[in-house]
């Protein structure tokens, strides 16, 4: 098979197609034959040699961890209904998923729906399940305003389209004029680039008297600062990343209880890795409620997409923040 191997921890180079003998799943296990395999801000860490969620890997190593597409194979103990089917799944710790095959373990597989590609089933397993897991801190209404950073990112783009579901009023910030007509056009109220100096006098001119209620939080930095500043009484703060690219970005922005206090800011939750709180104990919850609401319509994944060969592209382009939507691999 072909694969994606890193055999030296650097620059996105550093990732090598290569021809690798075939993977074999093991008992409990299947054999997928990948029509895409995500890609993760994650990845590009590990890539590095950074550990965050997951520890740095022992190399050489295939990255990726979301994968979709066909079961051909099936270990000791599966059933062997399994043959044949769509399927999608999260690897979990165990990397693998650049690859033209992948092993993972049966009970991780969904089945995914008729209505659903590849692709979009892969954005739903990683990106999808880690937006549900960011609302389940959020209280959001038809009374909201709720403003969304890096809104044309993939879980920028889901958070959009969820909060509109629910009759919220949306400011999606973006970085530069193509990003901004992408969030616009994913049905954000007010779409405003964040690279302006004066984007937040520009929003408060939409508002009017109302204030946000609610921050969705993933750059940090000047920017969510600002961001903040849009929040009335009683609004709240939520932070899940700190990846900006505006002026000063980079930091994640916390305050202080007194901080929070003069701000008159009821709740500040910041979301550090893995993000997720199971409900129930299982993370599959959040995983079965992102393929569903993918699979009803209500959540559509923007895909960026690139060949299998290009990996090193795809983590240039996310590291350069050049990408709109989920990144995928396609071999």
């Amino acid at each position: 098979m072909h694969a994606i191997r890193l055999h030296a921890f650097g620059p996105a180079e550093n990732l090598r197609y290569e021809t690798l003998p075939d993977p074999e799943p093991g008992p409990g296990q299947v054999r997928i034959a990948v029509a895409a395999a995500g890609v993760h801000v994650v990845d590009t860490a590990l890539r590095r040699g950074t550990p965050g969620p997951y520890p740095a890997p022992e190399l050489p190593t295939v990255p990726g961890r979301e994968v979709a597409g066909t079961v051909d194979r099936v270990g000791a103990g599966v059933d062997p209904d399994w043959l044949g089917k769509p399927v999608v799944a999260h690897l979990g710790a165990a990397p693998g998923g650049y690859a033209e095959l992948a092993v993972v373990e049966a009970a991780r597989l969904h089945s995914i729906p008729e209505n659903l590609g590849p692709a979009e089933a892969v954005a739903m397993i990683g990106t999808g399940r880690t937006t549900m897991g960011i609302l389940q801190f959020a209280d959001v209404g038809p009374d909201s305003v709720a403003v969304v950073t890096a809104a044309a990112g993939g879980i920028g783009t889901l958070l959009v389209q969820y909060l509109k579901a629910l009759g919220a009023t949306v400011i999606g910030l973006a970085g530069g004029p193509s990003k901004v007509a992408r969030v616009a056009g994913n049905g954000a109220d007010i779409a405003v680039d964040y690279l302006l100096p004066d984007w937040p006098e520009r929003v408060r001119a939409r508002l009017g008297d109302r204030a946000a209620t609610l921050v969705f939080d993933a750059v940090g930095g000047e920017t969510a600062r600002a961001a903040v500043d849009l929040l009335g009484e009683g609004g709240s703060h939520l932070v899940y990343g700190f990846a900006g690219k505006g002026p000063n970005d980079g930091d994640a922005l916390t305050f202080t209880d007194d901080e929070l206090t003069e701000r008159g800011i009821t709740s500040q939750v910041v979301l550090g890795p893995p993000m997720l709180r199971p409900v129930g104990g299982d993370i599959r919850v959040l995983e079965d409620r992102a393929m569903a609401e993918a699979a009803a319509g209500r959540l559509r994944p923007a895909l960026h997409r690139f060949d299998l060969a290009d990996a090193a592209g795809a983590h240039r382009a996310i590291e350069t923040r050049a990408t709109m939507g989920k990144v995928v691999l396609i071999p």
